[in-house]
Protein backbone atom coordinates (compact mmCIF):
# COMPACT_ATOMS: atom_id res chain seq x y z
CA UNK A 1 0.00 0.00 0.00
CA UNK A 2 2.97 2.43 0.61
CA UNK A 3 4.37 1.93 -2.65
CA UNK A 4 1.05 3.02 -4.27
CA UNK A 5 0.45 5.82 -2.03
CA UNK A 6 4.45 6.75 -3.09
CA UNK A 7 3.69 6.69 -6.74
CA UNK A 8 0.45 8.56 -6.80
CA UNK A 9 1.66 11.54 -5.08
CA UNK A 10 2.62 12.87 -8.32
CA UNK A 11 -1.18 12.95 -9.50
CA UNK A 12 -2.58 13.80 -6.91
CA UNK A 13 -3.70 17.35 -5.52
CA UNK A 14 -3.32 18.42 -2.15
CA UNK A 15 -6.50 18.65 -1.03
CA UNK A 16 -5.84 19.36 2.83
CA UNK A 17 -8.14 19.64 5.56
CA UNK A 18 -9.21 23.33 6.83
CA UNK A 19 -6.33 22.38 10.33
CA UNK A 20 -3.68 21.14 7.59
CA UNK A 21 -0.98 23.34 6.32
CA UNK A 22 -0.25 23.16 2.30
CA UNK A 23 2.74 20.44 1.63
CA UNK A 24 4.97 20.57 -1.51
CA UNK A 25 6.08 17.22 -1.09
CA UNK A 26 3.11 14.83 -0.24
CA UNK A 27 3.43 12.30 2.55
CA UNK A 28 1.62 8.97 2.27
CA UNK A 29 -0.76 10.08 4.47
CA UNK A 30 -1.72 13.23 2.87
CA UNK A 31 -2.26 11.47 0.00
CA UNK A 32 -4.26 8.49 1.20
CA UNK A 33 -6.60 11.26 1.82
CA UNK A 34 -6.82 12.57 -1.87
CA UNK A 35 -6.78 8.90 -3.29
CA UNK A 36 -10.99 9.31 -3.40
CA UNK A 37 -10.29 11.75 -6.51
CA UNK A 38 -7.81 8.80 -8.36
CA UNK A 39 -10.66 6.30 -7.46
CA UNK A 40 -13.76 8.36 -8.94
CA UNK A 41 -11.95 9.20 -11.89
CA UNK A 42 -10.64 5.56 -12.59
CA UNK A 43 -14.57 3.94 -11.71
CA UNK A 44 -15.17 -0.26 -10.52
CA UNK A 45 -15.31 -2.90 -12.67
CA UNK A 46 -18.14 -4.34 -10.58
CA UNK A 47 -21.33 -4.44 -12.36
CA UNK A 48 -24.35 -2.13 -10.65
CA UNK A 49 -26.32 -3.78 -8.29
CA UNK A 50 -29.29 -5.89 -9.79
CA UNK A 51 -32.44 -4.62 -8.42
CA UNK A 52 -34.31 -6.05 -5.47
CA UNK A 53 -38.27 -6.34 -4.32
CA UNK A 54 -40.43 -9.11 -5.07
CA UNK A 55 -39.71 -11.94 -7.55
CA UNK A 56 -41.94 -12.38 -10.28
CA UNK A 57 -43.77 -15.61 -9.24
CA UNK A 58 -45.45 -18.49 -11.43
CA UNK A 59 -45.63 -17.35 -15.17
CA UNK A 60 -49.59 -17.27 -15.87
CA UNK A 61 -51.08 -20.60 -16.87
CA UNK A 62 -47.97 -22.92 -16.00
CA UNK A 63 -49.39 -26.09 -14.35
CA UNK A 64 -48.28 -27.00 -11.09
CA UNK A 65 -47.87 -29.91 -9.54
CA UNK A 66 -48.06 -30.75 -5.42
CA UNK A 67 -44.60 -31.98 -4.18
CA UNK A 68 -44.04 -35.83 -3.44
CA UNK A 69 -44.81 -37.16 -0.15
CA UNK A 70 -42.60 -40.09 1.06
CA UNK A 71 -43.08 -42.00 3.65
CA UNK A 72 -42.06 -41.18 7.46
CA UNK A 73 -39.15 -43.46 8.51
CA UNK A 74 -38.41 -43.51 12.38
CA UNK A 75 -35.66 -44.89 14.14
CA UNK A 76 -36.20 -47.59 16.15
CA UNK A 77 -35.88 -47.40 20.56
CA UNK A 78 -32.12 -48.17 21.00
CA UNK A 79 -31.54 -50.85 23.98
CA UNK A 80 -29.61 -49.03 27.28
CA UNK A 81 -26.32 -50.53 27.88
CA UNK A 82 -25.36 -53.71 30.15
CA UNK A 83 -23.03 -51.99 32.89
CA UNK A 84 -20.16 -54.14 33.90
CA UNK A 85 -19.24 -54.70 37.59
CA UNK A 86 -17.12 -52.57 39.11
CA UNK A 87 -13.45 -54.70 39.97
CA UNK A 88 -12.43 -54.03 44.17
Amino acid sequence: MTWELWLARDIVADNPLPWQKLLVSLTPGRVAQAMESILTTIGTPARPPKPRGKSPGWKLGQPRQRRIRYPIVRKTTTKPRKQQPESA
